[in-house]
């Protein structure tokens, strides 16, 4: 029986996960009793963002380089002597790299701030969000306690707070404080591109501005409908939650085409690194030329493994191994020295 094709492949997988967050948005607002129906076209469009991102992420973990480095980021992770050395890595590493962005800062202050900004405002602001859009949360007043509020998760009680407590103007102003961190993100990344002129000059409006501009028009038509039902009595509401409404659905329909996608691929870079780690640590590739260690064997081996699934050739002549056996000191040597056999062999008067 043949092999389902690559993108087959990955619709299967979309289709598989778009339908298991419609059972769960189902089961999740107990048979839609909690679902508003004002939010239909948010949850539509997320269940499109969600087969575009599955169909996309299964598309590219099948690229010949990327499925190397995912069976082997997995494989290294999971080896049983380093396990619960691995896991301990692993939360480290998921902390300072991620939730505190080091690998953004170490490339600059501005451009690491901003970035740390716009990422834990858009956490804070999809952990809010998407729940209640599927019905998964929602509050109702207490029976007796006219001035206290009930949180249901999945229908099921977690817990009650006074409606005029701290608790409750930070759990209902929630949107507003993520909206001030991308705003704030947006910004200082628009100021980087300002006065960066590397930034500036390699920028592309649909990889670099869109996404900004995108980002920002979702916090700021959302603080407006606060200060249109807080301070405005409700003036222009209605056309600013239709405002609204079309800058979140275009972002989520847009997500799984644009750079924003990164945000889904980000994480692999963990299991890259434990890769990275082995391969450091373990047997080393000695050079054919001079025999001096230069990387791990085993990157060296997928990467020839690689380039020969990709339809790349760079075995030396005679048999004598492969291109990437050699040392890149070495390979600099050769291409020295095989330019200079090309300037002696010239004919005089052609050298130039």
């Amino acid at each position: 029986m043949a092999q389902p094709s690559g993108r087959a492949r990955a619709t299967a997988w979309g289709v598989a996960a778009t339908a298991t967050l419609a059972v769960l948005i189902v089961a999740g607002s107990r048979k839609l009793a909690h679902f508003d129906a004002a939010l239909v076209g948010y949850t539509f469009a997320t269940l499109f963002a969600v087969f575009g991102i599955t169909y996309r992420y299964v598309m590219w973990l099948q690229r010949p380089p990327t499925r190397l480095y995912w069976r082997r980021g997995w494989q290294v992770f999971f080896a049983a002597r380093g396990l619960p050395r691995n896991v301990l890595t692993a939360a480290r590493r998921a902390v300072v790299e991620f939730a505190a962005n080091r690998f953004i800062f170490v490339r600059g202050k501005l451009r690491g701030t901003a970035h740390w900004l716009i990422m834990w405002g858009c956490v804070l602001g999809a952990a809010i969000t998407f729940p209640l859009v599927w019905g998964w949360v929602h509050f109702e007043t207490v029976p007796g306690k006219i001035d206290h509020y009930r949180t249901l998760v999945f229908g099921i009680p977690a817990g009650e707070f006074a409606v005029h407590s701290v608790l409750a103007f930070l759990i209902f102003h929630g949107l507003v404080w993520a909206s001030f961190l991308v705003i704030a993100g947006v910004m200082l990344a628009f100021r980087r591109r300002m006065i960066d002129q590397g930034a500036a000059a390699v920028q592309q409006f649909g990889e670099d501005i869109l996404p900004l501009v995108l980002l920002l028009g979702i916090s700021v038509t959302g603080l407006m409908l606060t200060v249109s039902y807080t301070w405005m009595k409700g003036y222009a509401y209605s056309f600013l939650a239709i405002l609204h409404a079309v800058t979140v659905i275009v972002t989520l329909l847009w997500l799984p085409f644009g750079k924003l996608f990164h945000v889904f691929q980000r994480p692999a870079q963990l299991g890259v690194s434990f890769y990275k780690d082995e391969s450091t640590s373990g047997e080393q590739a000695r050079c054919r030329r001079c025999d001096a260690p230069y990387a791990g064997a085993t990157m060296v081996r997928d990467l020839m493994t690689v380039e020969r699934e990709l339809g790349f050739r760079y075995e030396l002549a005679g048999g004598e191994g492969h291109y990437q056996e050699v040392c890149p000191r070495c390979r600099r040597a050769m291409f020295g020295l095989a330019q200079s056999a090309l300037w002696a062999s010239a004919p005089k008067g052609e050298e130039g």
